[in-house]
């Protein structure tokens, strides 16, 4: 998310599809953020597209359906060459369990004009696509208070 954030500090146009989050779920602080950053006229766009938090499906045809629609949304921004940085949060969850495949993401990154940055998050990224990155960045929980506390999802740090 740091990436947007100097995006728009430099007002260059960027866009967000958030893949797993879902508007009604929680209070997201990233999505607020932005929201915020866009009131003020800031060239950003968020799109709030899963089906929530949750990494088990109860369905896996709705779930689909939600990851390919977030999917198309996001080719419509890949595809325009006004926005230079598009951010596919948790879009590598969509992936690990089947609701989009990697051929299909592949083949839609290749159609992102040159200058664009497409930034794709989300744990387990598919080694096809961590070949074809320029940049891979990988987090590693080491320690968190839900495993080792029971403490919930906390605004401001999960969400």
């Amino acid at each position: 998310m740091n990436l947007v954030y100097r995006h728009l500090a430099h007002n260059l146009r960027a866009a967000v599809v958030q893949f797993v989050k879902h508007s009604e779920a929680y209070p997201d602080g990233d999505r607020l953020l932005l929201s915020r950053l866009q009131e003020l006229g800031f060239p950003i766009t968020i799109h709030t597209l899963g089906g929530g938090f949750t990494w088990e499906t109860q369905d896996r045809d709705r779930d689909t359906q939600t990851a390919q629609a977030a999917w198309n949304t996001a080719l419509t921004y890949i595809r325009d060459p006004a926005y230079k940085t598009i951010l596919l949060d948790e879009i590598n969850i969509a992936l690990k369990h089947g609701f989009l495949t990697v051929d299909q993401v592949l083949a839609g990154l290749a159609e992102k004009p040159e200058e664009t940055h497409v930034i794709l998050t989300g744990r387990g990224a598919p080694a096809e696509l961590i070949d074809q990155a320029d940049l891979v960045t990988e987090m590693t929980l080491v320690k968190h208070p839900f495993r080792e506390q029971g403490v919930k999802a906390q605004p401001g740090i999960e969400y």
